[in-house]
């Protein structure tokens, strides 16, 4: 049985602060819209769980996962222009 603590060291070297980083808060921030088009989508599949979804749910699910498929196109299209060097 090997073990980790002569590792320990090396994987706590860098004291943490329980705070995310400026660069986390940023990634935080360009991902937002899709954080909340996926929670929107998941309200509206939750609310069917327990019975037969009605016309007006599937309208709101089919509309919920546009908006996270617009929202993932979104974010990818951003990370491609940001990667590519920005000039059209």
């Amino acid at each position: 049985m090997k073990t980790i603590a002569a590792l320990e060291a090396v994987v706590t070297a860098v004291p943490f602060d329980g705070e995310p980083s400026a660069a986390e808060l940023d990634a935080i921030d360009r991902e937002l819209p899709v954080i909340l088009a996926e929670v929107a989508l998941l309200d509206a599949l939750i609310m069917t769980i327990d019975r037969t979804p009605s016309e007006l749910d599937e309208r709101r699910i089919r509309r919920a996962r546009t908006r996270a498929m617009a929202a993932r196109r979104d974010l990818a299209n951003r990370a491609g222009t940001v990667r590519s060097g920005g000039a059209a």
